[in-house]
């Protein structure tokens, strides 16, 4: 997995430089936002060696906004999934910024989203009641 993350870090910076136009194709920006997830998975472990990386692709994500790519993508399943993760790995041991930084992307996110359907938002529902 450490080596995915460090493969994801250079994607995320390519798509960094050439922002806002998305240097690879719809099909394939699925695909990385697939892998942006399954690092994301990571995150709930500080310890791990690729943690930094994974903090480093959350604040580039951030910065350039990739999420809404997914909005306009149509991504709708990969935004439930990736909010649901969000949820899943915040813990108070995280530093102040990663939580900022899972807000700022978080925030946008719903407000250009056109509709939210009654099954995501129970579904992130249960999570945060689960968590809590």
């Amino acid at each position: 997995m450490d080596v995915k993350v460090f493969v994801l870090s250079c994607i995320i910076e390519i798509i960094w430089i050439t922002a806002p136009d998305a240097p690879y194709k719809d099909e394939q920006m699925k695909e990385i936002f697939q892998l942006i997830l399954a690092a994301f998975e990571n995150m709930s472990h500080v310890s791990t060696r690729s943690y930094k990386k994974v903090v480093s692709i959350l604040d580039t994500i951030e910065k350039v906004k990739l999420c809404l790519m997914m909005l306009d993508l149509e991504c709708d399943a990969l935004v439930v999934e990736m909010f649901q993760s969000f949820l899943k790995i915040i813990r108070s041991n995280h530093p102040p910024f990663v939580l900022l930084a899972i807000e700022t992307i978080m925030n946008p996110v719903i407000d250009e989203s056109e509709d939210i359907s009654l099954d995501r938002l129970s579904s992130l529902f249960a999570i945060v009641t689960k968590e809590n």
